[in-house]
């Protein structure tokens, strides 16, 4: 365990395996076992070849038959893999209760927004299920690849996929880019804002007609201060838009919610051939290009 010999330890004092920066609670610890109680502690200690290893390490006084202590029996336990996986534990804990604030987050805009706009349990209720299965939805894409992210086509597909209109089912639906990486807080902040756009676009815009269609398209392309993610939601041939007199909770999602989770900018353009709605924001806030 120590890489010493016996003849190596021999008349050494038992603390010079001990690794610099050992808790001074431990070492009281260990004093009060070599004083006469029985006792121990984790300690970190030093490898002959100047590793560090963690071990458990219990003392016991040995007697005669007068009470005397006559020696000291010491048993260590190497406790490395048990640190190790302490420290991933913890790690992951950490990691899940970042996730779950910033899902919860979302969810409290979603209900705030909700509540703001209407007083009717049942507008209420039509306003926050959908776009709960729409963060539900994102969820299950992060979970399949175990929340290392996801990849950008995958995201598109897998939220527009309820209006039918995802995975190139619809010859109205074009997407042109490559299937490029998104942290997971990018996966959660896109999948609300396709949803958004799309139940948009099957109610007024370019999905609500047989002729209308939308193109999404995104590139990496440099810019001050570092690459940035341009993508782009373009719609055409569906009814002429209007710019609305009152924006609802779906644009304010897009162009304030959107733009802040992602540090960058957002634009919705009421073009009254179809909305186009470009983002843009920094690579370095969750993407990776291959």
């Amino acid at each position: 365990m120590t890489g010493y010999t016996r003849e190596e330890v021999l008349g050494q004092s038992f603390n010079f395996l001990m690794a610099r920066g050992t808790d001074p609670d431990s070492l009281a610890r260990i004093d009060a076992a070599f004083a006469g109680t029985t006792g121990g502690s984790e300690i970190s200690y030093r490898r002959k070849d100047g590793s560090v290893f963690w071990s458990a390490v219990l003392i016991s006084p040995v007697r005669d038959e007068s009470g005397v202590i006559v020696q000291h029996f010491a048993s260590f336990v190497d406790l490395t893999d048990h640190k190790r996986e302490q420290a991933q534990s913890r790690m992951l804990i950490d990691e899940l209760n970042h996730r779950v604030k910033n899902t919860l987050a979302t969810v409290q805009s979603i209900v705030w927004q909700a509540l703001r706009n209407a007083s009717d349990v049942n507008v209420i209720r039509d306003s926050i299920e959908p776009r709960l299965f729409a963060l539900s939805r994102s969820h299950d894409l992060l979970t399949r690849e175990s929340w290392e992210g996801a990849g950008l086509l995958d995201l598109v597909n897998a939220a527009l996929e309820p209006f039918g209109i995802g995975n190139g089912r619809s010859e109205h639906f074009v997407i042109t880019g490559r299937n490029i990486r998104v942290s997971p807080k990018v996966t959660l902040a896109l999948g609300i804002a396709f949803h958004e756009l799309a139940t948009n676009a099957v109610k007024y815009g370019a999905f609500s007609n047989k002729t209308g269609s939308v193109l999404i398209s995104w590139t990496i392309g440099p810019s001050p201060g570092g690459d940035w993610l341009h993508l782009r939601w373009q719609e055409k041939d569906g009814p002429s838009v209007t710019y609305p007199s009152r924006k609802g909770f779906g644009s304010r999602v897009i162009e304030r919610g959107l733009a802040h989770e992602l540090e960058g900018t957002v634009d919705l353009d009421y073009r009254s051939e179809g909305i186009v709605c470009t983002i843009n924001f920094p690579a370095s806030n969750g993407v990776r290009d291959g």
